[in-house]
């Protein structure tokens, strides 16, 4: 599956590096050790030279003879950010849902929408006031900082190390930290993610990366989209209608006017099933936290984070595709 994605990339791939100059890490061995890294949740670019230069799997998965020598881990940081420039995470988790789109293993008309949080790689000490001279740090390298009983908010403070880091919480009741939002498409059929965007952690996020993803989907055929109560605004889903998607959220009948959806919706059969179905977007999360190693993020800004997690997705994708392949009955 992946000799087919990177097959498709190759043109993409030529346009990126000049001919002449020192010959650098070929981006398709870049993307191959990179899914390692994500698969086998190796935590950093060193670790990882150090698993790829004494196995042999390895090796044959990127393209490396035994008698090889193998990248440095900065050198390796400085191709890969070669590659966080330009769309490649895009283009690459495209062209795998196209082949999976090729087996029959998507839908195309049911889908599920849900963003969870990424926290930051900065810490609450770099969260300061953003017009409010500091006083020189006891210590450079941990300063005691004592905000309590100081309001912080978003509108007054910032983060020094990833400015456009956001402070959010899950809920009430729940601690804030520096975060992103990472939203996910997902079709009902068998759970592959079919779009991916990443927003800083505002009210709204989920909401607006849901329309976006939505206004991309190809086809002239009417769709339907679940979600959680969250997704249960006027305004969503009068937006989701004018698209001519079917908006298939949980109620809430605890906000203000109620509910904005009505038993026109929630009458048919196919409410409940996208209601059952919408719970397979947490596997989703839960894979991409727990073995992407997406719940801390080490990229900082809006484009890194977006380029990544995206990336994961895609292995993601693979993953799956791999597992119900296995599952099909053989003919």
């Amino acid at each position: 599956m992946v000799d087919e994605v990177l097959k498709q990339l190759s043109r993409r791939f030529a346009g990126m590096y000049a001919k002449v100059g020192r010959p650098s890490i070929p981006p398709e061995q870049l993307l191959r050790a990179l899914l390692l890294q994500m698969l086998y949740s190796i935590r950093s670019e060193r670790l990882l030279m150090e698993e790829i230069d004494y196995s042999i799997l390895f090796r044959w998965f990127v393209g490396l003879n035994l008698d090889d020598k193998l990248w440095d881990a900065t050198v390796f940081t400085k191709n890969r950010d070669r590659l966080l420039e330009a769309e490649v995470a895009k283009e690459f988790l495209a062209q795998v849902v196209e082949q999976a789109r090729g087996k029959g293993l998507i839908s195309d008309e049911h889908f599920t929408i849900d963003g969870t949080l990424l926290e930051a790689w900065a810490g609450a000490k770099s969260f300061q006031a953003k017009d409010k001279p500091q006083p020189p740090a006891d210590d450079p390298g941990n300063p005691t900082v004592n905000f309590h009983g100081e309001r912080r908010s978003n509108e007054t403070h910032a983060s020094t190390t990833d400015p456009e880091a956001l402070m959010a919480k899950k809920g009430e009741g729940k601690e804030s930290k520096l975060s992103y939002t990472g939203n996910l498409l997902v079709e009902n059929r068998n759970g592959l993610i079919v779009d991916v965007e990443v927003f800083q952690a505002k009210g709204t996020a989920e909401r607006d990366a849901a329309l976006i993803m939505l206004q991309r989907l190809t086809g002239t055929e009417p769709v339907t989209v679940g979600g959680d109560k969250g997704f249960d605004t006027r305004d969503f889903v009068k937006e989701c209608r004018n698209l001519r998607v079917t908006p298939h959220v949980a109620q809430n009948h605890a906000r203000p006017g109620g509910s904005a959806i009505d038993g026109r919706t929630t009458r048919h059969a196919g409410y409940a099933v996208s209601q059952r179905k919408r719970k397979r977007i947490e596997e989703c999360f839960g894979w991409l936290k727990t073995i992407a190693l997406m719940r801390k993020l080490r990229h900082r800004g809006v484009c890194k984070v977006d380029w990544i997690f995206t990336f994961a997705c895609a292995a993601y994708n693979l993953v799956r595709m791999r597992n119900l392949a296995a599952a099909a009955p053989a003919v």
